[in-house]
């Protein structure tokens, strides 16, 4: 995964070289400001997850909010390619969208496929704070288990040497 998200971001700094292009200029950025914006549940957004539909949800308290987007029109133009989108289809990808440090231009591609937002409820505020709980600590035990190893590895060759 850690693999991915670096292809992700090499291409989208490529893709960034190109945003001062008249084409690129040409795009209109569309919102929903206009138009009424649905709320949706986790549940309704967890059903899609294919290449035909697939959404997700990113955003924050700090940017706007948690927001859905359908992106399965946009999964052949990805320049990190569909497969890393595809990864966290259907739930909240807003810690790896923000990690893998997209350009404006990105950020204006992605307006394009808003089509609401996520509803907040209690339950679901702390299914969010459980789940982001759970990635902290299986990424905490990650790095516990490096560093173990390398402790090994030093007394190992400590041992060797005397």
């Amino acid at each position: 995964q850690q693999q991915q998200r670096q292809h992700c971001l090499v291409a989208h700094r490529s893709q960034q070289a190109f945003s001062n292009s008249p084409q690129k200029k040409q795009i209109a950025d569309t919102t929903m400001s206009e138009e009424k914006v649905k709320e949706y549940t986790l549940d309704e957004v967890a059903k899609h997850t294919s290449e035909e539909s697939c959404w997700m949800i990113i955003g924050n308290a700090t940017n706007g909010g948690p927001k859905v987007y359908d992106v399965s029109k946009y999964l052949d133009d990805h320049p990190g390619g569909a497969e890393v989108m595809l990864d966290v289809a259907g739930q909240d990808a807003d810690e790896f969208f923000e990690d893998i440090g997209h350009s404006n231009e990105a950020r204006n591609e992605l307006k394009k496929h808003l089509i609401g937002t996520l509803k907040l409820d209690e339950a679901t505020i702390a299914k969010m704070k459980a789940d982001a709980e759970a990635r902290a600590q299986k990424g905490g035990n990650g790095m516990a288990i490096v560093v173990v190893v390398a402790l090994i590895a030093i007394l190992v060759a400590y041992k060797n040497f005397m």
